[in-house]
């Protein structure tokens, strides 16, 4: 039987990211409608006020489209985001869809600082308690992975504001910038590093990131634990395999045999482990950006279910939702591409 042509093999894998892709997404939009409806929030209260005639109560239902039937509520909810409207915030007074586009590259921005750092030390850390297993340095390893995964992030981000702001002031406090340049900085991007090297003011960049580190470490703390234990995992895993074994008995230098042979093989399922981590950062920084103030979508929701907003709940919930799926989506495809790849050079 004939293999089938690569484009023809490309525009199959396509088309099925593509479907998997679009059920996911329905079947997201889908589970967000009925939390709203589970809600213990009336929306049309929210909207017409605690003291408002029946009249009025009965007209803001009618016009959120809270007295049709469940099916029709859902099928219009779908089709209402399907064409981008998330509904208005009452807390804002904004539409939902801006607010996340305001609020989301804070977000991001932490989200990303946060898994630099995870990453940056959870992989060598991890070579390195694979390299020692069961030794000293390897128990040290899993001892701080373990911390990272045990702590609660609100009490850490806690204590790190007490201790590297107010007693040694080693970092700024809360929010993004100081008063002094929170108004002065044009936002261009909503990424605050860019926006600051954008004006050409050096001083509100270095500002910005004495903000930017203390809850991208608590952040980074906790995707260092994860991506350290996943990668001494798969490189115990290889290195028990046979080609190790041959490699030290030619005297091959350890280093090289650790780099360059075992995690040259372990590199593509990690992809899959740091997009993971980047996705659970996203929908993990709600309570890292309500301690440290960061005017982010985790804040923004809360903030949003205190005034219960539901409109921008559900908005922000689905928003997160929707970034984590695409994230998933797509390092699957990656490590795909990547691992075919791979297969293809072995064959080679």
């Amino acid at each position: 039987m004939k293999a089938a042509p690569a484009g023809l093999r490309m525009v199959r894998v396509t088309a099925g990211f593509m479907a998997g892709l679009a059920v996911t997404l329905l079947g997201l939009i889908v589970v967000t409608f009925l939390i709203g409806r589970v809600v213990p929030i009336d929306p049309a209260l929210v909207v017409a006020g605690d003291r408002a005639s029946p009249e009025a109560y009965a007209a803001a239902r009618t016009a959120l489209g809270l007295d049709l039937p469940l099916h029709e509520q859902l099928a219009v909810y779908v089709w209402n985001v399907l064409n981008g409207d998330l509904g208005r915030s009452t807390m804002t007074g904004l539409t939902v869809a801006e607010d996340v586009a305001r609020v989301f590259p804070a977000t991001i921005e932490l989200a990303v600082a946060g898994t630099l750092i995870g990453v940056g030390l959870g992989v060598p850390l991890g070579v390195l308690a694979a390299a020692r297993a069961g030794r000293l340095a390897d128990h040290a390893v899993r001892a701080v992975a373990l911390v990272g995964y045990s702590v609660p992030v609100f009490w850490l981000g806690l204590v790190g504001l007490l201790v590297f702001y107010a007693r040694l002031g080693w970092v700024a406090g809360p929010g993004r910038l100081d008063v002094a340049w929170a108004y002065t900085i044009p936002e261009v991007t909503g990424f605050v590093l860019i926006d600051t090297a954008l004006a050409g003011e050096p001083e509100a960049m270095v500002d910005a990131l004495r903000h930017l580190i203390l809850p991208a470490s608590i952040l980074g703390y906790f995707s260092m634990a994860y991506v350290a234990r996943m990668t001494r995992s798969l490189m115990i895993g290889e290195l028990s395999q046979d080609y190790v074994v041959a490699a030290r008995a030619k005297g091959v230098p350890e280093v090289r045999i650790l780099w360059g042979h075992a995690f040259r093989n372990v590199a593509v399922p990690l992809v899959t482990v740091i997009a993971l981590t980047f996705a659970h950062l996203l929908e993990g920084a709600v309570l890292t950006e309500t301690v440290f103030a960061w005017p982010g979508i985790g804040l923004y929701i809360t903030q949003a279910l205190f005034a219960a907003d539901m409109n921008a709940v559900l908005g922000g919930t689905l928003a997160v939702g929707l970034g984590f799926v695409l994230i998933n989506r797509t390092a699957d495809l990656i490590h795909r591409r990547l691992d075919a790849r791979m297969r293809q050079e072995v064959r080679a």
